[in-house]
């Protein structure tokens, strides 16, 4: 008797570009050129494709931004659905056909043929589904390139790829994607691991449940074998009381990106230099930085100007992270984004997640508050 079949994902992927579904795209080239400090390198686009957008790039970071101008694009039912957000996570790998198909054999959906490119950055490029109404876009670049613009971008005139280690002025440098932060159903959870793990190779590397108050949420974490893709998927807890994941689910209507972590290789330095730019991070009590040195030796920066700007510590078996959350400007207080910096650690700030869960409730307490 010979035995099932099993497919297996032989390829890797790594992230190529993120894309936002917008409402106004000139508003967001302004906040992520002034407050974050990205430098708009393409655009894309035409009254006759429905669409127009901008491509801007920080680091090894491209992050496309996208304005629906007609109903018929999905940027329009997105925004509607959700309001801005992350709609597509791409994802780079070297045999776009091959990993097309696995992914789909394995349980992702079909929603774009492999299509391939003349004269342009990417040689091939398929899309299938994700979590919620997150998709991604499978791409495969021409031999010998690791980045370059998305299909069909052109880019503009007189505007070169900024440097991946130069500081602005001001000494803020965003380097990569560390991590995406997912909010999921009571439900999803394992069905999402399982997806990422069978469709795309994804391990699973981290799991554990979160217990704040009345109130806990489950989470796991799944990576490419690569290192360079991460998904820390939030569920809450059915057991347990009602909170801020069950809210987010709430006001962003099902599944979706919480939230961005951008790695820095100095956080003191580049949260320094994005308060200055006007971004407001979430507050911590002071009694954490009065227990901070009895609970951790710190390796980089000085307790003080950690605790000036509200900067997050942990450590694991490999070293320490220092993290620090974005106030959410978001209209429905969803999307949000973070800072990390690791200095060896591997995980993923089990003490800074609970930190973060009270810093966020707080905040959220305070908005109902307002709205009595």
């Amino acid at each position: 008797m010979t035995s099932p079949q099993v497919n297996t994902v032989v390829d890797d992927f790594e992230l190529d570009y993120v894309e936002m579904y917008v409402r106004d795209l000139d508003e967001q080239v302004a906040l992520w050129r002034d407050s974050y400090g990205f430098v708009e390198v393409a655009a894309g686009g035409s009254r006759e494709l429905g669409f127009r957008a901008t491509v801007m790039s920080q680091g090894a970071m491209r992050l496309v931004l996208t304005e629906a101008t007609t109903e018929q694009h999905p940027a329009f039912d997105y925004v509607f659905a959700h309001g801005d957000g992350i709609a597509d996570i791409a994802l780079r790998t070297g045999d776009v056909r091959r990993a097309f198909r696995q992914a789909v054999d394995n349980g992702a959906q079909a929603l774009a043929e492999p299509v391939e490119y003349a004269g342009d950055d990417v040689a091939i490029s398929a899309t299938v589904s994700g979590f919620g109404d997150v998709v991604h876009t499978l791409v495969q670049r021409r031999s010998g390139q690791k980045a370059g613009l998305p299909a069909g971008f052109r880019r503009l005139p007189g505007v070169g790829e900024p440097s991946h280690t130069a500081a602005a002025a001001d000494g803020l440098r965003l380097l990569e994607i560390d991590h995406f932060a997912v909010c999921a159903n009571v439900g999803e959870l394992d069905a999402i691991v399982e997806l990422y793990e069978k469709s795309f190779g994804f391990d699973e590397i981290f799991a554990e449940r979160i217990v704040v108050g009345a109130q806990a949420m489950l989470s796991k974490v799944v990576q490419s074998k690569s290192g360079e893709v991460t998904f820390t998927i939030l569920q809450p807890d059915p057991e347990a009381d009602p909170g801020q994941i069950d809210e987010f689910l709430k006001n962003h209507v099902g599944s979706g990106v919480q939230h961005v972590a951008f790695a820095a290789d100095d956080v003191v330095r580049s949260v320094g230099a994005l308060v200055g730019r006007g971004v407001e991070f979430l507050t911590t009590p002071d009694a954490y930085y009065s227990l901070l040195e009895q609970r951790i030796s710190l390796s980089k920066h000085s307790l003080e100007s950690l605790h000036e700007l509200n900067v997050l510590v942990d450590e694991d078996h490999a070293g320490q992270l220092f993290q620090i959350f974005a106030r959410s400007t978001h209209p429905r207080s969803t999307l949000f984004f973070e800072v990390i910096e690791r200095c060896g650690a591997e995980t993923f700030g089990s003490a800074n997640i609970k930190a973060l869960y009270e810093a966020v409730e707080m905040e959220r307490l305070a908005n109902q508050s307002k709205s009595l």
